[in-house]
């Protein structure tokens, strides 16, 4: 069977078989991956119409318990400077950005434990009461089903966590024996029944990656199937261990953004930074492949610089102002525009969230 007509498939039935997918990744061409762009941004364009919707990230800390291999701020790197922001500078964040017209923040760290759950709630509330339209995302890392609760009763949103691979003998060999794959994919499922818009997502090219790994990611964000799909290229870290393996595929990942938009299509999915450091025009391409969301920084311009998960990050030394009417401009030179928004997912009840 032809590509073309597998993808054909994959539009119409939501779902392919493993031996599909393997043989898409294996065989897929230039040809291929454009067919796929053009009926997944016919697809995004009849759930979203040409709307981009806009997050603000705040890295708020550096500091990380885990020593995953591929990571810049991994716990044993010891060139990096470590950083933690105050609540005050987290609001103060979140503050300006409202000023520049985000309505979704997220609140992003290493697995900093000086942030205990308590400390959390009052950031996410405090963040809810001062701007009570906007919605909140959380990515910390893996928390107990307690604390996830808390932290949702408190007001946040939304969660993001990276699943990385579907694999268990994958996830093995990207991280240290004390991680387990088994509780990454725990955490995953417990957001979801607390009732988090949950983001799960992988690494394109990660070491040791094969396209039956990919092909599993495929299934399990079928079965999953998150609110948010968040997926980049790999990019090593020099002062990691594996600095020396080769990035992930630029075009195998505009590839997988339009076969999970065909596969998933009220699904959240952003072009995000990793595909800009890769290329340019890395993040319109992602919008062109079917992508609907873009994250710019909001975090202090002292720290940007030191929240590098892999080398050559970009937008590391632009204010927040200039990331915003940056990114604005970009869409709209692709036929997009920013919308001031939550930007929720359609499934959502809007009003349970202005909590």
């Amino acid at each position: 069977m032809k590509n073309t007509e597998l993808i054909d498939i994959l539009e119409k039935d939501r779902h392919l078989e493993r031996e599909q997918w393997i043989q898409l990744f294996e065989t897929y061409t230039d040809k291929d991956r454009e067919y796929a762009a053009a009926k997944a941004r016919e697809t995004a364009v009849s759930q979203f119409g040409k709307s981009i919707f806009i997050r603000g990230i705040v890295e708020f800390s550096n500091v990380c318990k885990n020593d995953c291999y591929y990571c810049g701020i991994r716990k044993s790197n010891a060139d990096c400077d470590r950083y933690r922001l105050s609540k005050e500078q987290i609001l103060d964040c979140c503050d300006a950005g409202y000023e520049y017209g985000f309505r979704t923040f997220v609140l992003q760290s290493g697995e900093d434990k000086s942030y205990t759950t308590d400390k959390l709630c009052e950031i996410v509330s405090d963040i809810k009461k001062a701007h009570p339209d906007c919605a909140v995302t959380l990515s910390v890392g893996e928390l107990s089903y307690d604390d996830y609760k808390r932290l949702f009763e408190a007001g946040a949103d939304r969660y993001l966590l990276r699943h990385e691979t579907a694999s268990e003998e994958h996830y093995k060999k990207l991280h240290p024996a004390q991680m387990s794959w088994e509780h990454r994919m725990k955490c995953l499922e417990q957001l979801k029944q607390i009732g988090y818009q949950t983001g799960c997502g992988m690494m394109v090219g990660s070491p040791f990656q094969t396209v039956g790994n990919i092909a599993d990611d495929m299934l399990f964000l079928e079965r999953f199937k998150p609110e948010m799909i968040g997926m980049g290229p790999f990019i090593p870290h020099k002062d990691t261990p594996f600095k020396d393996k080769p990035a992930g595929s630029y075009e195998l990942t505009l590839f997988l953004i339009s076969l999970c938009r065909l596969m998933l299509p009220d699904c959240l999915i952003p072009a995000t930074t990793a595909l800009g450091t890769i290329r340019p025009d890395g993040r319109e391409k992602g919008v062109l492949a079917g992508a609907n969301v873009v994250m710019p920084n909001l975090s202090p311009m002292d720290v940007r610089k030191k929240y590098l998960l892999y080398d050559g990050k970009i937008c590391t030394g632009d204010e927040s102002a200039q990331c915003r009417a940056c990114l604005e401009r970009r869409m709209e030179s692709i036929g997009y525009k920013v919308e001031i928004t939550r930007g929720d997912h359609k499934s959502y009840d809007k009003d349970s969230s202005l909590r």
